[in-house]
């Protein structure tokens, strides 16, 4: 199983910096960084309600599962 977190997308989408995005969410540019490349081990419920108010976004436009290859899951 694979989450994968479509932040590149909704920033590009809202012409914002990971720096500006940052700021506005309250977290740091790195834990950005980590939420960009799918190394999060879990994302807090308050960090995505403050993602998904900065991007005016429901949490589906940020988050995704895909099946692992091979497994029969979905």
């Amino acid at each position: 199983m694979a989450i994968i977190v479509d932040l590149d997308v909704q920033l590009a989408k809202h012409h914002l910096s990971v720096g500006e995005f940052a700021a506005a969410v309250g977290i740091t540019p790195a834990n950005i960084a980590v939420l960009k490349n799918g190394r999060a081990k879990a994302v807090r419920f308050t960090t995505l309600d403050a993602i998904c108010r900065t991007l005016d976004c429901q949490p589906g436009d940020v988050l995704r599962w895909v099946p692992d290859e091979g497994t029969n899951d979905g």
